[in-house]
């Protein structure tokens, strides 16, 4: 029984490396398309930084989540990853539409400007994950 249930072990191990992978690489792309680095402001103690930074790794994971449920190959879930983060980034530059200076008011600890843009990439990310049911 336990030979079995370990069957799964090596796909498991696929889908949480390119998972974590898709994460670690969004979250790098991300810091470099944004004007303020997020990693500074977070270890500076930014709570404005550290909630929408927060809220677009949970919004990038959210959907990541779901196309691993529905992936029919690793190669698809990869694909619908890479979406998952371009929708990311188009939600942030349509908050900075809506918030022309919204870098400025993150670094400076504008608490409404990081909670709304965190809010803004969870959301993304539940509608994102939702529509990745196929």
């Amino acid at each position: 029984m336990i030979l079995e249930s370990l069957q799964g072990f090596i796909p498991f191990i696929l889908y949480f490396l390119i998972g974590y992978l898709l994460i670690l690489t969004f979250l790098y792309v991300y810091t470099k398309v944004t004007p303020h680095c997020e990693w500074k402001l977070v270890k500076e103690d930014n709570p404005a930084a550290a909630t929408a930074f927060g809220g677009t790794l949970i919004g990038f994971t959210l959907p990541i989540a779901s196309a691993a449920v529905n992936a029919v190959s690793l190669v698809d879930f990869a694909i619908w990853g890479i979406i998952a983060g371009v929708m990311q980034l188009v939600t942030f530059f349509l908050v900075r539409l809506y918030m022309p200076k919204l870098s400025e008011k993150i670094e400076n600890n504008h608490i409404s400007a990081g909670l709304f843009l965190g809010g803004a990439s969870l959301a993304t990310g539940i509608l994102n994950a939702a529509c990745m049911t196929y």
